[in-house]
């Protein structure tokens, strides 16, 4: 799916006791946590710590600076891990926090930031048919179905 930038985006509103950490490899293991869970929930999963950390951080289009997480309360409750080519890698939204704002919150949030750095457009990948009401979400941002 993509989300055009020239097109309007509207501001983040987080939801109260919500805020973004800035990621650091001390966020690794909240991060992987959340992903598995969260795949789990949605037909995916996720390699091990030690092995997904490795790929991720060894990886061309990785930034620290484009993994946005989001906590409350010293919890992890949202995370957007991003490539250089304004690529979503993995978006996932702790259960608990499901349809409070939280994940809207955190893409919107990606979407300004591409836009800053001169991106023309955000893409992400996801099942068509992926349980969690995925696809509807991300259309209701202004996402459009792409091929390829």
């Amino acid at each position: 799916m993509r989300r055009n930038l020239a097109e309007p985006v509207a501001l983040p509103i987080w939801p109260d006791g919500v805020g973004l950490e800035r990621f650091s490899e001390d966020h690794a293991a909240d991060v992987h946590g959340l992903l598995q869970s969260a795949y789990a929930d949605g037909g995916g999963a996720v390699d091990t710590l030690d092995k997904w950390w490795q790929a991720l951080s060894s990886d061309s289009e990785y930034s620290a600076d484009l993994c946005f997480t989001a906590y409350s309360g010293g919890k992890i409750v949202a995370v957007a891990q991003c490539w250089t080519s304004a690529f979503v890698k993995d978006f996932a939204v702790h259960s608990d926090w499901r349809r409070r704002g939280v994940g809207r919150a955190l893409l919107l949030h990606v979407f300004h930031v591409f836009r800053r750095r001169g991106a023309p457009a955000v893409d992400l990948k996801v099942q068509r048919d992926n349980p969690s009401g995925a696809v509807q979400f991300y259309e209701n941002l202004g996402m459009i179905h792409i091929s390829g």
